[in-house]
C-alpha cells in the first residue's frame, strides 16, 4: 500500500455509528460493571438507533485550572466544556469522562457537558486580590470551538471578559469556526494579547474523517490560519499527534501548507495512550486498519522505550530513544527551512486591568492603581 492513501475496512463493530470516533463505549476505570461489545445476531449491521448528541449544563464552581507539567507552556487554562463532539479517537482527555461514571468511549463525544456560567466565574477570578496575568490557555483539554459552541457561545463569552480586561489568552482548535470571533480576535492582537493555533493532523481528508468525524476538514483549517493571518491574529500550527505509520510522513506538507497560510509559529506531539485510550485506539485500528496495526504499535513503542505509553514529565509529549532524535531533528529542520519559530511571540500581561465587581472594595482599588 502506498504509504499516502488509507484504506478503511468494512465494519465488525456492532457500536459502530456513522460519524463517531470511538468504537465502542468501554467502560471506564471506576464502573463497577465492563462493558464489552458482542456481535449476538440481534444487531444488523447499522446500529438501531442513531447516537445522538446531549448536553447537560453544569453550574460549576471554578473555571480556571492550575497547571504544574513543566512539558506546556502554560500555567493556567479554561475548559468551557466536558467531552468533545470532534470525536477524535486519539484524544488524550477521553480518559477524564472516568470521573462522571461515563465511559471514555462513545460517551466522551455523545454526553457533553457546557459551563453556561463560565464568563461569570472568569470576571469573578481575575478580579481576586493578589491575582497576577498570565496568559489562559484555551483548548487544552476540549475543543473550544467544538460544534455545540456555535448556539452556546460560551467560548465567545469568555473572549469578551478577557478582551475588557485586556488579559491575554491563547488559543487552540480543530474547528474554522475561531474565524468567527475576528471582531474579538482582532482588536485582541492589536494590543498583542492573543493568538491562535490551528491543529492539523492531516492532510488526507478520508483519513481526517475517521480519526476526527466531526472536526473541521483539513483544508478549512488552514483556510482559518489564512483568515486569521490575514488580519493580523499571530497563528500556529500544531501537528499532533504524531503517529507513526499512520501520518508522521505527513510532518513535511502539513507543516509547508501551514506556513503558506500564514502560519508562524509550529510544535508537535506524539500520541499518547493514557489509560481507556489504550483500548479504544487499539479497537479503532482493528475497526479501520487492521492491515497496519502493529505496525503502528511496535514503532509506537520505539518511541516510547518499550511502552504504549510513557507519562513521565520530558518524555510524555516526544519519546525518547533514536528515532524520537530523528523526529526531533527533522521538526527542527523543517521549521528552519520554512522559518518558522524564528521569533517566539510572547503575550502582553502588563495591560490586564481587573474587574470592578459590585461589593468588591479590592477590586476598585486595584482597578484604579
Amino acid at each position: 500500500m502506498n504509504k499516502t492513501q488509507h484504506t478503511s475496512m468494512a465494519s465488525n463493530s456492532p457500536w459502530l455509528s456513522r460519524g463517531r470516533g470511538a468504537v465502542s463505549n468501554v467502560s471506564g476505570r471506576f464502573e463497577a460493571l465492563k462493558r464489552e461489545p458482542a456481535q449476538d445476531g440481534w444487531l444488523g449491521e447499522e446500529p438501531t438507533t442513531p447516537l445522538r448528541t446531549s448536553v447537560t449544563e453544569e453550574n460549576a464552581k471554578h473555571i480556571l485550572t492550575k497547571n504544574k507539567s513543566p512539558d506546556i507552556p502554560f500555567d493556567r487554562s479554561i475548559n468551557a466544556y466536558r467531552g468533545c463532539e470532534h470525536g477524535c479517537v486519539y484524544c488524550f482527555a477521553r480518559p477524564t469522562h472516568a470521573f462522571l461514571g461515563l465511559s471514555p468511549g462513545l460517551d466522551f463525544e455523545s454526553k457533553l457537558f457546557a459551563k453556561p456560567n463560565a464568563a461569570e466565574l472568569l470576571r469573578q477570578e481575575i478580579s481576586k486580590k493578589g491575582y497576577v496575568a498570565k496568559p489562559i490557555a484555551m483548548g487544552t483539554n476540549t475543543d473550544p470551538y467544538q460544534p455545540i459552541e456555535k448556539e452556546r457561545r460560551i467560548t465567545r463569552e469568555l473572549l469578551k471578559v478577557l478582551m475588557e480586561h485586556d488579559h491575554p489568552v491563547t488559543i487552540v482548535t480543530k474547528s474554522r469556526l475561531v474565524v468567527r470571533d475576528m471582531d474579538l480576535l482582532v482588536p485582541m492582537a492589536e494590543k498583542g494579547l492573543v493568538k491562535v493555533a490551528l491543529s492539523v493532523t492531516t492532510l488526507d481528508r478520508k483519513l481526517a474523517r475517521t480519526m476526527e468525524p466531526r472536526a473541521s476538514t483539513p483544508q478549512r483549517r488552514l483556510d482559518a490560519i489564512r483568515l486569521l493571518s490575514d488580519a493580523g491574529v499571530p497563528t500556529g500550527v500544531m501537528f499532533a499527534p504524531v503517529i507513526p505509520a499512520l501520518n508522521d510522513h505527513e510532518m513535511e506538507a502539513v507543516l509547508s501548507a501551514a506556513a503558506h497560510a500564514g502560519a508562524k509559529e509550529a510544535a508537535y506531539i506524539l500520541l499518547r495512550l493514557p489509560l481507556e485510550l489504550t483500548e479504544l485506539f487499539e479497537e479503532w485500528l482493528d475497526e479501520h486498519y487492521p492491515d497496519r496495526k502493529s505496525r503502528v504499535l511496535n514503532r509506537l513503542k520505539e518511541l516510547r522505550g518499550g511502552k504504549l505509553n510513557d507519562p513521565r514529565f520530558k518524555h510524555r509529549m516526544m519519546g525518547k530513544g533514536f528515532e524520537a532524535d530523528l523526529m526531533r531533528q527533522r521538526f527542527s529542520n523543517l521549521c528552519r527551512r520554512l522559518r518558522l519559530n524564528t521569533e517566539k511571540l510572547e503575550l502582553a500581561t502588563d495591560q490586564f486591568r481587573k474587574p470592578v465587581l459590585e461589593g468588591g472594595q479590592y477590586n476598585l482599588l486595584d482597578a484604579l492603581r
